[in-house]
């Protein structure tokens, strides 16, 4: 008989022992395991073209225009139905995209590594919010932002990372939830830190004092600029708790647009989906629910961490953005202290007496409790080329938690 005691243990011990450093950056193709130039990664479990959701539509269209191989919507579409583009998550080749999530061969990416057991994972530059790639836009500017972000951001920020030996996320994010912090959604003090400790490398290695600028400013305007990187430091952690027999720790949450979907240790690769939930959210003026698609990237991955929507009572401010209360942040934290293993031994809560984050979502306590995780996340736009229209919060579908349990009795013979 299986010790799921144990192997729970062993799976949540692995997790927070994990210790991400993002090492450098380079180009998809080079780094991302079975990336090939006719392959598109996305977020969330798998999707065929017909069933994708329209950002996700629009950031695949504007990806191929980007790398060349479609002049406009009709050249694309008829690429990306036609099977020779091949789409795969990116969570089959250990990496992490918001939103959309969509990279392409020729995209840098960041490159983490976890420094205990040795695995790396992969995420894209971010672009900062609204009418960006990932929200399915791809007009002309947004093509151009990327453009300057793989010839210029990309390589400056993989200079200075090899020049300062790396840079550990674990320390920065334990420091930005001390900071009001989430570690998903708000990630201000986050990305000041990370800022902070580039400028002095990126000054030193850019070709000029211009270039230098331009590199730290964007940085330093974008309240996500390590989103991407804390996504793919995540992706080690949750990875490395990932395959570990009769453990029925989550390692996996992940939306396309469609569907919602989850991985479980203990089950290996299987996938367990169901519908993509309507965010509950604040809307950008202009704009309502009746715009938005439903719950789409994988940047659910900082709550697989122990962050993120979990780590709500450390990030009082994020409730004016998501709509809500202090109260409700502090609530929703102590609603997943319900639901997961143990408490994490990095990440902390200042008001709640330093207590650790909740950490190891249990399939079964899910069910047992009747409580749903909860995320916080960004909105796009149903419809293709418009962008980011909102932020609030959402709870993945029921269904694939009793499906994952199911499962598990039938392996292992409950």
């Amino acid at each position: 008989m299986v010790d799921i005691e144990k192997a729970n243990q062993q799976a949540v011990e692995r997790m927070m022992d994990a210790r991400p450093v993002v090492v450098g950056v380079a180009p998809a193709i080079d780094v991302i395991p079975g990336m090939h130039k006719d392959l598109l990664l996305h977020a969330g479990p798998p999707v065929t073209w017909e069933r994708m959701a329209g950002p996700m539509k629009g950031a695949m269209v504007g990806a191929l225009i980007w790398e060349g191989r479609a002049k406009n919507w009709d050249e694309a579409e008829a690429l990306l139905s036609s099977g020779k583009i091949k789409f795969e998550p990116c969570h089959e080749h250990s990496a992490v995209g918001p939103m959309a999530g969509v990279i392409s061969p020729s995209m840098m990416v960041y490159i983490v590594e976890n420094k205990t057991h040795g695995n790396r994972a992969y995420s894209g530059l971010n672009e900062g919010r609204g009418k960006v790639l990932r929200m399915g836009a791809y007009s002309e500017d947004v093509l151009a932002r990327l453009t300057w972000m793989n010839e210029v951001l990309g390589p400056v920020s993989h200079k200075a990372l090899e020049a300062m030996g790396g840079l550990d996320l674990r320390t920065l994010l334990g420091k930005a939830l001390h900071m009001g912090d989430d570690g998903h959604n708000r990630l201000d003090a986050a990305s000041i830190l990370y800022t902070t400790q580039m400028a002095p490398w990126i000054a030193k290695v850019a070709k000029d004092s211009d270039t230098a600028a331009e590199v730290i400013r964007f940085l330093g305007e974008n309240a996500l600029s390590i989103l991407n990187q804390v996504m793919a430091g995540c992706k080690t952690m949750a990875d490395a708790a990932h395959g570990i027999e009769g453990s029925t720790i989550v390692t996996v949450m992940a939306r396309n647009g469609t569907d919602f979907g989850i991985r479980v240790s203990g089950l290996g690769d299987r996938w367990f989906t169901g519908p993509a939930g309507k965010v509950k959210a604040l809307y950008f003026p202009g704009f309502t629910e009746k715009d938005a698609n439903p719950d789409i990237g994988d940047s659910t991955i900082t709550e697989t961490a122990g962050i993120g929507g979990f780590a709500m009572a450390a990030a009082p401010a994020i409730v004016t953005f998501i709509s809500g209360t202090p109260q409700d942040a502090i609530k929703t934290t102590l609603d997943m202290y319900e639901i997961t293993y143990t408490e994490h031994k990095h990440f902390t809560i200042p008001y709640l007496n330093f207590r650790g984050t909740p950490t190891g979502i249990d399939i079964r306590k899910v069910i047992e409790k009747n409580v749903l995780p909860r995320v916080n996340t960004g909105v796009a736009h149903k419809d293709p080329g418009i962008g980011q229209v909102g932020a609030g919060v959402v709870t993945p579908p029921q269904n694939i938690f009793e499906d994952a349990l199911v499962a598990f009795a039938e392996k292992y013979g409950f």
